[in-house]
C-alpha cells in the first residue's frame, strides 16, 4: 500500500500479481521476527519459501504457515528438500509431506542430486496435476554451473514450462555465487542475453537476487515489475523502494519523459518549482 505523496511512481499490481512477484526465503529466522516481518510488509510479499531443508527441522513450522495462512501470503518448499527425498527414492513421501501442510505451491530442481532436465521436466508434469510448480534451472555447485552453455538454459527452461512449470527460477543460491553468477558473485550477461533474446516471456520467469547489485541490475533489464527470489526478511522494504526509483541505485531510471509530463501538469504559473 502506498502513501499519497504527489509524487510520480511506476504502477505496481496489486496482490495476487502475475509479475512484479517478490519471494522471500526463509532461512531460519526467529518465529517473532518472522511475524513482524510479514505483518509490517505483507503487502510486497507475494511467496515464503522455506529456503532447502530447513522447513525438517524448523520447531515452529506451522506457526509461520499459521501466519502466512492468516495474511494469504502461500509458501513452498525449496526444491533441494525435493531432492533430497528423490535421492533416497523417497517421492511418495514428498508427496504426503507437501500435503500435510497444505502446500498448493512446490519447487521442483535438479541443482544438486544428478538428474537430467528431463527427469525433472517428468515430476514437473506429474506434480502440476495436483499443485502449482515453480521449476528451478541451474546448478548449485558453481564449477558446475560455469560449464552449463545459455544455449542449454534456454532448452531447459523451455522444456520445463512445456512439462507445466508456472514459473521457471534461475538459480544463484543465497550467496549469489552460483548459476547464473560466477563463483565471484560476476552476473554472467552473455547467460542474461540469450534467456531475453530467446522470446521467453519475462514475465513467466523468476530471478534470484539475493543480493542489492543483482535486483538493481533485474529492475534496470526488465523494470519494476521483474520477478525476483531469494529475498532476504531484512531486504523487503529496500526492494520495493528499488523497484519504486526511491533509492539511488534507480532514482533516474523510470521514464524522464512521464514525470515531466506530469509535472508540467500539476504546476500552475507561479507556483514554486
Amino acid at each position: 500500500m502506498r502513501r499519497s505523496c504527489g509524487i510520480y511512481l511506476p504502477p505496481r499490481q496489486e496482490k495476487p500479481r502475475e509479475k512484479g512477484i517478490t519471494i522471500l526465503i526463509d532461512n531460519g529466522v526467529p518465529l517473532s521476527f518472522f511475524k513482524d516481518t510479514v505483518s509490517g510488509a505483507a503487502d510486497f510479499i507475494d511467496y515464503v519459501k522455506f529456503g532447502w531443508g530447513t522447513s525438517i527441522i524448523t520447531k515452529t513450522l506451522e506457526e509461520k504457515i499459521e501466519c502466512l495462512n492468516n495474511y494469504s501470503i502461500p509458501f513452498f518448499f525449496g526444491g533441494t528438500l525435493f531432492e533430497k527425498f528423490v535421492s533416497q527414492g523417497k517421492i511418495t513421501d514428498f508427496y504426503l509431506y507437501c500435503k500435510k501442510y497444505g502446500c498448493q505451491y512446490i519447487e521442483i530442481s535438479n541443482g544438486t542430486f544428478e538428474m537430467t532436465n528431463t527427469e525433472k521436466a517428468r515430476f514437473i508434469s506429474d506434480f502440476s496435476d495436483e499443485f502449482l510448480v515453480f521449476s528451478e534451472v541451474g546448478q548449485k555447485d558453481s564449477e558446475k554451473a560455469i560449464t552449463q552453455e545459455p544455449a542449454e538454459w534456454v532448452e531447459y527452461i523451455q522444456e520445463d514450462f512445456e512439462a507445466g512449470a508456472i514459473k521457471v527460477i534461475t538459480e544463484a543460491r543465497e550467496s549469489g555465487t552460483s548459476g547464473m553468477c560466477r563463483g565471484n558473485g560476476e552476473l554472467r550477461s552473455e547467460l542474461v542475453e540469450q534467456i531475453v533474446s530467446s522470446g521467453i516471456n519475462l514475465n513467466n520467469m523468476i530471478f534470484e537476487a539475493p543480493n542489492k547489485k543483482l535486483q538493481t541490475f533485474f529492475i534496470q533489464l526488465a523494470g519494476s515489475d521483474v520477478n525476483l527470489a531469494n529475498i532476504a526478511f531484512t531486504d523487503i522494504i529496500p526492494l520495493e523502494t528499488l523497484r519504486l526509483g526511491l533509492r539511488s541505485d534507480t532514482f533516474t531510471l523510470f521514464d524522464r519523459s512521464e514525470i515531466n509530463e506530469r509535472k508540467k501538469q500539476s504546476v500552475s504559473p507561479g507556483d514554486p518549482l
